[in-house]
């Protein structure tokens, strides 16, 4: 089969595919070619879709499905429907899944077709009185389906509508209002669909008399992160769920009472109830959380996706933080329709017997299944790790090959501008919001209580924090200063304790509510914390104190499922420690005479890598494997890890 061109369609679906359109990456798009449907597949995002991802389907078989008799039962109806529109797939097509109102698609006459749910025109749609509404502002532009539950039955139901408009209108309609659902627009060119939504939105824009205000409001970052862990493990199924805290006017407004939660305390459309489930958990802020969150699954048979907290704000719960930014998001258009929905004439939920329905609709909920399935897992898949230092050097590696391996990360460093950067780097590398950037000070205690909250807030707890801030200053007695001195104690020794002191925190919540779940704090110590170091006491000393220090956190936090270790690498040579030509220990150990013979930084480094049995320096991949091994084992604590390339034996 020879596929048309499909770039006319990419570009309308990418255009339409944003957040002010569809939720959760969904809506539909097509375009026809004679008797070939090219229909977006399930599972995809229109945003971001690919040409290969539209499915191509023989028209002639989707006409045929209505004039067939289906079984009156909905599941028995859907299910032979559903097995008929796979079996309308052209020849090779046999792999893809086509969205599920392909064969609504198939009913307009014209070329292309959009179907989306902006939450303006959803708050027309679920207004009381959305249907006067849109006969008085768009006539028999456009026709009104009424609440219709989807695949076969709405197709069936739209069909006999259309017909209905063609016999009084003399044309087949381009504009049908979905009620609870979203909007369909269809034209033969994609400027006839722009210019048809621009009209749309812009007569519903003017009818508005309120509208959604999502800015900021100040809020209690200590309870949200008392509260956030908590969620996190009793959502969890594995110890790697998430939970997204958000807040701001309008979210505030709706969790301030029950009263007015009420709008959003049920659902408006089948994308509501697919990404955040029928019904919102409500909770004072000083509840027995687990008990209410136990009680809301026991009553409903499902756990809570979002979480409503008077006088504070919402958390969106996810198997991971992908998952919980979705319910985020589409409970935030929750939010705006209710809004919206004041304009025209006030907010109509679904009704109980539908919601139930999408509930247990399998087709409803194969997008989210497509989306998970195949996805390899790596050795800290959705595992929420801060390393400070993360900027650059050994730390930049350190968080480059975690998230390489599934992580989330925090980039903790005192240079928030180069955090920034591998922040922003790293979410063009492995998807937005999974890295995020604090400027960070682990020898000023505020600092370090931020940056652990930022961790909590971002993503809902912690579970590898990686201490790696440190700093070397070599001399001997006679160049050493006591400021100096006191500066490398303050960053490599009291800087870890302020960092274990304020991660355990988040750590010490979710162990309370799964007794199977662990932790790691792992500290970068080095070979100098394992023997002395000639010139070079204030880095050795407070390497050494470092060693004390995770034996003795390791005990103290064994008992909350927190395994606290060290890893200890060797040189590293070829980072900026070492290399910098002004500052870097290759220079600074050739001027302060540490090499006996030494004429250049060749020599120091020649001598240096000499000291090797593996003949090289470390690397940032073999101090990572080490932090991985921590983290899979479930025996050991308190440990020192040389990771020395034979250098040292221990």
């Amino acid at each position: 089969m020879v596929r048309m061109d499909l770039s006319a369609l990419i570009t309308m679906s990418r255009k339409y595919g944003t957040e002010e359109y569809v939720l959760a990456g969904g809506g539909n798009t097509s375009v026809k070619d004679g008797n070939t449907l090219y229909v977006k597949g399930s599972g995809t995002s229109l945003a971001e879709i690919a040409p290969e991802q539209f499915v191509a389907m023989d028209m002639r078989k989707l006409a045929a499905m209505l004039e067939k008799e289906y079984p009156t039962d909905d599941d028995a109806r859907e299910g032979e429907a559903l097995a008929d529109v796979l079996a309308a797939r052209l020849p090779g097509e046999e792999a893809k899944r086509p969205s599920v109102e392909a064969l609504l698609h198939g009913i307009f006459p014209q070329k292309y077709m959009l179907h989306v749910h902006p939450p303006l025109v959803n708050g027309l749609s679920c207004g009381k009185d959305g249907e006067r509404i849109c006969s008085e502002t768009f006539g028999d532009g456009a026709v009104w389906i009424p609440l219709t539950k989807p695949g076969f039955t709405l197709a069936a139901v739209c069909k006999k509508a259309f017909d209905e408009s063609r016999q009084k209108t003399g044309v087949f309609p381009n504009i049908a209002i979905l009620k609870n659902h979203g909007i369909c627009i269809a034209a033969d060119t994609l400027d006839e669909i722009d210019r048809i939504t621009s009209n749309i939105m812009d007569a519903l824009e003017k009818r508005l008399i309120d509208k959604p205000d999502f800015s900021e409001v100040e809020f209690d970052a200590e309870a949200v992160c008392r509260i956030a862990p908590a969620l996190r493990m009793l959502y969890s199924q594995d110890g790697r769920a998430s939970a997204v805290f958000f807040t701001n006017r309008t979210a505030a407004k709706f969790a301030s009472g029950l009263n007015e939660m009420a709008p959003i305390a049920l659902p408006f459309s089948p994308d509501h109830i697919v990404y955040c489930k029928a019904s919102p958990m409500f909770v004072e802020p000083d509840c027995d959380v687990a008990m209410e969150f136990g009680n809301f699954k026991k009553l409903n048979g499902y756990a809570p996706k979002i979480v409503a907290v008077k006088g504070l704000g919402f958390f969106a719960l996810g198997k991971d933080v992908k998952e919980a930014h979705i319910a985020r998001a589409v409970f935030t258009d929750a939010m705006k329709v209710a809004v919206y929905a004041g304009s025209f004439g006030g907010y109509l939920p679904l009704p109980r017997d539908f919601t139930d329905f999408i509930l247990n609709w399998e087709a409803e909920n194969y997008r989210q299944k497509v989306s998970q399935a195949g996805m390899a897992k790596g050795r800290l898949e959705a595992k929420i790790c801060i390393v400070t230092g993360g900027a650059q050097g050994i730390g930049e590696g350190i968080v480059r090959s975690a998230m390489s391996e599934g992580a989330y990360a925090v980039v903790a460093d005192l240079n928030g501008d180069g955090a920034s950067r591998l922040a922003a780097d790293l979410c063009a590398q492995h998807g937005a919001g999974r890295a995020v950037a604090v400027k960070a000070d682990v020898t000023d205690e505020a600092s370090v209580k931020n940056m652990v909250q930022k961790a909590v807030l971002c993503f809902g707890g912690l579970d590898v924090l990686v201490s790696n801030a440190g700093i070397l200053i070599a001399g001997g007695l006679t160049e050493m200063t006591r400021e100096k001195m006191d500066l490398v104690t303050s960053v490599n020794y009291t800087g870890y304790f302020l960092a274990v002191k304020y991660a355990c925190e988040p750590m010490k919540i979710q162990r309370a509510h799964s007794r199977e779940y662990t932790a790691d704090i792992i500290e970068i110590n080095s070979k100098s914390g394992l023997e002395g170091s000639n010139k070079n006491f204030a880095y050795a000393g407070s390497k050494f104190g470092g060693i004390g220090l995770t034996r003795s956190f390791a005990l103290e936090l064994v008992d909350f499922g927190i395994k606290v270790n060290a890893v200890c690498p060797g040189n590293f040579l070829d980072g900026p420690l070492w290399s910098d030509p002004v500052k870097g220990l290759f220079k600074q150990y050739l001027d302060a005479g540490k090499v006996p013979g030494a004429k250049s930084l060749e020599d120091v480094r020649a001598f240096y890598e000499s000291k090797v049995p593996m003949g090289r320096g470390c690397t940032a991949k073999d101090v990572a494997r080490a932090i991985f091994y921590c983290v899979e084992q479930s025996y050991e604590t308190g440990q020192s890890i040389t990771v020395t390339g034979g250098q040292i034996m221990k």
